[in-house]
This record gives structure tokens, sequence and C-alpha cells, in this order.
């Protein structure tokens, strides 16, 4: 790769929010006496969509369930793999940790199935009540494996089930930081060497870990991750951000990327801003995702594992 930027991110699936509200708290931003302005958010999703779209990427719009006000976070619909050397494009719906999202699905298998994916889900799972938990905001191609995170949202017993799978290793990092309850807000991959990360979200081997498989880290502190700076989305040299403390700021610059801030303050009232609200439709296995038969998971401080 020639400069920043990353191979994947320029198709997206994201959800328009005419049914978005706070009914429930299932997170620590989440408060139903603090409601978010249906215009204000609206209008704040349209000039994000509008931003992607002048960048140069492609946004397919799904409309929201009326009895899902969370479905407008489409990075959790599930994860998604396109066309490639391992096969035709595919998805692994997410099965939610709670029954107030898990309704979803009824909308995003249809969706994703008309666009031309094959629609599935981890081994075990059984419609929306039964299996383990996975939700896609966990999970990320970055260097030689599926990075995911586990704890708040997805459940450890997926990992090996989600590497046999997709026949991928995957690499799983233990989230315990309430706050950072998604990978997504805590990890942001910039190109193939270079991401975003926030050792705080993690245990003391999980920290050690991630900070071991990026080559060229950018570390943000605990303050810095709630302003939402990593949940932001890579087009090219581009970044797309609700926020740039500083000193992400400074160091983005100086790696080559240009910064877009855009205002999502009545989306982040539900726990999620940029990336939370775009689901990438192009990661491709074979070349965003090495291939490994059968699958392999690893796990932080411990020996290879072969996948469950």
């Amino acid at each position: 790769m020639t400069g920043p930027g990353l191979a994947w991110g320029w198709h997206y699936a994201a959800v328009r929010p005419t049914h978005y509200r706070i009914d429930y708290a299932i997170n620590p931003f989440m408060n139903p006496a603090d409601q978010p302005h249906p215009d204000r958010a609206l209008e704040q999703w349209e000039v994000m969509v509008a931003t992607l779209r002048a960048l140069g990427a492609r946004v397919d719009v799904l409309e929201q369930r009326a009895d899902s006000p969370d479905m407008v976070y489409a990075m959790n619909l599930g994860l998604a793999l396109g066309a490639g050397p391992a096969g035709p494009a595919r998805t692994v719906l997410s099965r939610m940790r709670y029954a107030e999202r898990r309704r979803e699905r009824l909308a995003a298998g249809p969706w994703f199935a008309d666009n031309g994916f094959t629609v599935g889900d981890l081994p075990g799972v059984l419609g929306e009540d039964h299996g383990p938990a996975f939700e896609a905001g966990d999970a990320f191609a970055f260097g030689d494996a599926l990075v995911v995170g586990y704890g708040p949202r997805t459940e450890e017993s997926s990992l090996g089930l989600l590497a046999e799978e997709l026949d991928a290793r995957v690499r799983g990092l233990r989230i315990t930081h309430p706050g950072m309850y998604h990978l997504d807000l805590a990890f942001c991959p910039l190109d193939e060497r270079r991401a975003i990360v926030c050792p705080d979200a993690f245990d003391a081997p999980s920290a050690a870990a991630v900070l071991d498989l990026v080559p060229e880290v950018l570390v943000i502190d605990e303050a810095e991750a709630m302003t939402f700076c990593a949940n932001s989305v890579v087009l090219g040299d581009t970044i797309v951000m609700p926020a740039a403390p500083p000193k992400v700021r400074a160091q983005l610059e100086e790696w080559g990327f240009r910064v877009v801030l855009l205002d999502l303050g009545e989306l982040h009232k539900g726990g999620g801003s940029v990336r939370c609200l775009t689901n990438p439709l192009d990661v491709v296995p074979g070349r965003d995702l090495p291939l490994v038969p059968g699958g392999e998971l690893l796990l932080p401080a411990d020996e290879e594992q072969p996948a469950a």
C-alpha cells in the first residue's frame, strides 16, 4: 500500500434514524431522561452520510424498525465479508447480548440477503433468543487476524466458533471498561500498520497484546476515548471523526491523514458515533483477512489454541 489508509471501508450500510430514541439503558451513555432531539439526530446522520459519499464511499441505507430504537447503530447488524478468494459475499448476523436489540435481526437478515450476501449465524445460534452472544462492533480485520473484543457484549465462547465458521485466525481481547463496551470504541484500524488504541479498555494481558499487535500505535487515554475519537471511519487518507483531541490530531496529521470532524452529539446519547453508525461491507477474506483453514483462536497470555 502506498500512503495511509485501508483497502476496505469504501462501502457501508447505515440505518436512517427515523425511530431513534432512548427507551432503556444498556450502556453508560444511555439515559431515558435525556432524549435525543429527533430532527437534530436525523440532520446529523444525513450530514454524516453525505460526507462519506462526498469522500467517495458508497452508503446503502436501511429503514429502521419502529420497535428497534438502537438499530441506527448499524455496525452491530452483522459481520459482513465481501466476495473474494474465499468465495461469495456473506454475513454472520450478530446475536445481541441484550434482548432489547435482538429484533434488529428481523430486518438485517433479509436486507443482507436482498443485497447479495449469504446470511448465516454462528453455530449454536437458534434465532434471536438462543446461542452465544456475538456483536459485530467487537470485530475488526487487522494484521494477520480478526481482532475480536469480548466481555461486555460478545461472549468469549463465541470466539472459537467465529474462527471455525470463517476459517480465520481470531485474536481475542478482553474488554473490562464499561464505557468502551464494544471494541470499536477503543480500537480503530488506520492502515496495515497503524491503529488508534485505548489500553484502558482492556485487562492487563489484553492491553499488552493489542499494543504488541499494532506496529505503529496511537495510544489514547480514557478521557480521550470518551470523546468517541476511536469510533471513526477511515477513507483513504481521510479520517471522519466526531472529535480529535490535540495529541490525536497531531499524530494523525504527522502520519499523513486528513481529519474531517462531524457533530454527532445527538447520536452519542445512545453510545455510538461514526463507526457505530456504519457497517463496512467490503472486508474481503483472503485480502484483508488471512485464510486459516479450520480456524485458529488466540487469547492473551495463552499458548496458541485450535478453534473450538
